[in-house]
């Protein structure tokens, strides 16, 4: 057996108070109803249930994610997903612009959705990014400044795994230090660690050195921050319903069930028109794939909280969404909601491969050494330390293109980036090749104007989603792509890399990097925010459902544009605030 299947073979469905039948439920009375215990979901889950008053029922698809070692070391991580049984598994459709490829599409299934499959990056972009949502949504307090307490009270900023001093690797006054998700630095050296910093030093005027790009300011090169603590993965299940909140007499979390339709109870059955806003107050589900649904319903609030994917896959089958398009498919129109699964935006990812003189590769150390394979997960399960500690790469870069170039700039400001590079010491992505030494850029395209959409074909709602990010189908993405890979091979010939790069292995024709591209895994904004009253959008600035009472929704879907960084962070601070926002809808204290 593989060493992958071995460790995806450790699932677990058992981790605190945890229920896997609706039958066993002490109760049916819930406050809130939380559908799905993502990234989001379990901040809100935490966050509500402070109060003992409050009783909240979270309802996740998958099972628990906290015991399956491929998710908790980190090292592993491109291994958790995709086509495993902690992915949804889904597919796009052919993308034109990608010739005409269709590409998986992973998303995190089980508790901690995709933070406990993800790569772990923590990134909170630049604070023109949260500058910006404040002004698409009329609300001043999604701003950068008016953040920062929810950032702050996120973080736990941490030691990495190896103790080292980690002095000019971040700046501890932008952290906090008192929160429940772990962040930490890389907990243990790669080959190219010195290379990669000592080029911000050689070509500082292209490459400048960042101390902490999660300050706000963002651009240059610098040490990425992940969400790890005790050289342990940090999802929103470990963090947010870790042992000390599970346990809550007032939270409740139900795993293997399908969350199908939310519903109006026949007292608030209408269509919307007029001023006759319709009450959604059901959640329809299932155990058995469908053979058998239940209801039920929460006294205050339903609160949709299932992916960029999946929540809007739910709310067109719930009849919200384009009346015109879901009759198309045969589903009764409830709400006429047009923008319901539009916007769709991803990062595209590419990566360029370098072979090198050094044997100090991720390939030749770790990939090809079954022995030492053995040794460093040995000595993780002993003491949580070592080469698995730590995610394969360390630094980041990111970085604009010249003014100038593009003919509408897609960023949120002259400090944000336009695309981000990776830099790796090795390939770590499956299938290796099977000789040679490697050094890796991936390059990531990070203000899109690429705009696909998430859609059904089907009236069965177990059915998949249908997904289109619509990659490169704005010319100017492939620009900025182009720009990027540029940019990654001026990288290597400073001074540093003498001697070390033998030469660029990876064809870079628009053609191969059409053939190359992947997704990076962000997808958002497919129930995007909107000014209250806007004639689009999907919510307004509280996470309130357009057109309806009852329903918020809270995850990547509703921001309305990309951060210019990895996604997580920035649901991780809207769930914070928008535990908030309901609590003082509502009048709990706070």
């Amino acid at each position: 057996m593989s060493l992958q299947l071995v460790l995806l073979a450790l699932i677990t469905s058992a981790f605190g108070l945890i229920y896997e039948k609706f039958s066993d439920l002490p109760t049916t009375d819930f406050d809130f109803i939380i559908i799905g215990g993502g990234t989001a979901g379990n901040v809100l889950a935490n966050r509500l249930t402070e109060q003992p008053d409050i009783s909240v029922l979270v309802i996740e698809a998958g099972a628990s994610t906290a015991d399956v070692l491929v998710s908790e070391v980190p090292f592993f991580c491109p291994q958790a997903v995709p086509q495993t049984p902690l992915d949804w598994n889904y597919t796009t459709i052919p993308q034109a612009g990608l010739n005409n490829r269709p590409i998986s599409y992973p998303r995190g299934f089980g508790l901690g959705g995709s933070s406990a499959v993800n790569f772990m990056v923590y990134t909170r972009g630049s604070s023109q990014d949260y500058d910006r949502y404040a002004a698409i949504s009329g609300d001043e307090g999604w701003s950068w400044d008016s953040l920062q307490p929810y950032i702050r009270r996120a973080e736990r900023f941490v030691q990495p795994a190896d103790h080292h001093n980690t002095t000019g690797q971040f700046n501890p006054e932008v952290h906090g230090f008192d929160g429940i998700l772990s962040i930490t630095l890389p907990g243990y050296p790669r080959g190219t660690d010195q290379r990669v910093i000592q080029t911000t030093s050689d070509l500082a005027d292209e490459f400048p050195f960042n101390l902490d790009m999660n300050s706000g300011y963002q651009l240059g090169v610098g040490w990425m921050q992940t969400t790890v603590g005790n050289g342990t993965r940090s999802s929103s299940e470990v963090s947010y319903l870790g042992a000390k909140y599970i346990s809550r007499p007032n939270l409740h979390v139900l795993i293997h069930t399908h969350v199908t339709r939310i519903l109006q109870s026949g007292s608030n059955h209408s269509k919307s028109n007029g001023n006759n806003t319709p009450k959604f107050d059901l959640v329809e589900f299932t155990q058995d794939s469908g053979v058998t649904k239940q209801t039920l319903s929460p006294s205050k609030e339903i609160i949709l909280s299932a992916g960029s994917l999946n929540t809007p896959n739910i709310l067109l089958h719930s009849g919200i969404g384009d009346s015109d398009e879901l009759a198309t498919v045969g589903i009764e129109s409830t709400v006429h909601l047009p923008d319901v699964g539009k916007n769709l935006t991803d990062h595209p990812r590419w990566v360029l491969n370098w072979l090198v003189t050094d044997t100090d590769t991720l390939e030749n150390v770790y990939f090809r050494n079954e022995t030492y394979q053995e040794e460093v997960l040995d000595q993780w399960l002993y003491n949580r330390t070592g080469f698995l500690s730590s995610m394969p790469t360390s630094q980041l870069g990111w970085l604009r293109v010249p003014d100038g170039t593009l003919a509408i700039d897609p960023s949120a400001g002259n400090e944000t980036a336009h695309f981000e590079l990776i830099f790796s010491n090795g390939i770590y992505h499956a299938p290796f090749p099977p000789t040679g030494d490697y050094f890796a850029i991936n390059t990531v395209v990070l203000c899109p104007l690429s705009r696909g959409s998430v859609t059904i074909n089907s009236t069965d709602p177990l059915s998949p989603p249908v997904v289109d990010p619509a990659f490169f189908s704005n010319p100017q993405d492939i620009e900025v792509m182009r720009q990027a890979v540029a940019k990654a091979q001026d990288f290597v010939k400073g001074p540093a890399w003498d001697g070390h790069i033998i030469e660029l292995v990876t064809n870079t024709t628009d053609d191969d990097i059409r053939n190359g591209i992947t997704s990076i895994y962000h997808p958002l904004s497919t129930a995007s925010m909107s000014p209250r009253g806007a004639d689009w959008g999907v919510v307004d600035p509280d996470f309130v459902l357009k057109g309806v009472e009852g329903v918020r929704i809270v995850d990547a879907s509703v921001l309305p544009k990309p951060p210019a960084g990895h996604t997580q962070a920035a649901v991780y601070f809207f769930a914070e605030r928008g535990a908030d926002l309901i609590k003082k809808s509502w009048g709990i204290p706070i």
